[in-house]
């Protein structure tokens, strides 16, 4: 078995913060394949299905951040699992807005989820780093990672969370370069090109017809994560 844990903090208040950036992975691989309700164990939202034939169990600790290992550490004792059967997903201030990056072991980098997991655990865990940017000065920090996503971070977003669904397969099976190097191709910006005059939204298709209208969204989390990023967290 495999344990996905989701970082982040409970509630809507935080529901949209950089920092609950794992969470927000947890619910679309959730969704995406199809994984049946939550529920109560291990102190977190626990939800358990298969991935490719591999058993996951997802989790999204309720112990707020800082505490997220005393959740983490239940799950991986009462289970008998190692460290290395366990992926975190959480925000890293060091790489920028929507970039994905692999590890496995090393420290902690000041970030408390993860200080808190290694305090139980060890830190040979592997961890999913997702890019939220640094505001530039170590003071800002804290408001940086509790303040909402912007909207001009949706489409980059959900590009980020939809690739990490639709490739999770490579991850459960501990592909982990195989997973980021696809994460990466779907996600990096593409040239943009010009469109020729004759493909112009507003002229008719041939036959004197009016041009086919755009195809709806790719999935329901992409509106969900529309709905979410535009709303202001009342404080």
């Amino acid at each position: 078995m495999l344990i996905l844990v989701g970082l982040g903090n409970p509630g809507a208040k935080y529901a949209s913060n950089r920092h609950n950036i794992g969470f927000m992975a947890a619910d679309v691989i959730h969704t995406r394949h199809r994984f049946p309700a939550w529920r109560k164990n291990f102190q977190a939202e626990v939800s358990e299905g298969t991935i490719d034939g591999e058993r996951v169990l997802l989790m999204k600790p309720q112990t707020y951040m800082n505490e997220s290992g005393r959740s983490v550490g239940d799950a991986v004792r009462f289970l008998k699992l190692a460290p290395s059967d366990v992926v975190v997903i959480h925000d890293e201030l060091d790489l920028p807005p929507g970039k994905l990056r692999m590890k496995v072991g090393g420290g902690h980098g000041g970030h408390n989820g993860l200080r808190s997991i290694t305090s139980q655990i060890t830190d040979g865990y592997r961890r999913m780093r997702l890019g939220i940017g640094h505001p530039g000065d170590k003071a800002l920090v804290h408001a940086h990672v509790l303040s909402d996503f912007a909207k001009a971070d949706r489409d980059w977003l959900v590009r980020l969370l939809d690739a990490i669904a639709d490739n999770a397969g490579e991850l459960v099976k501990g592909a982990d370069s195989t997973f980021a190097n696809r994460v990466h191709a779907i996600t990096e910006p593409k040239p943009e090109r010009k469109p020729k005059p004759e493909a112009a939204a507003d002229k008719p298709a041939p036959g004197g017809e009016p041009a086919p209208e755009k195809p709806p969204e790719k999935n329901a989390m992409a509106a969900i994560l529309k709905g979410l990023l535009s709303q202001k967290t009342r404080r």
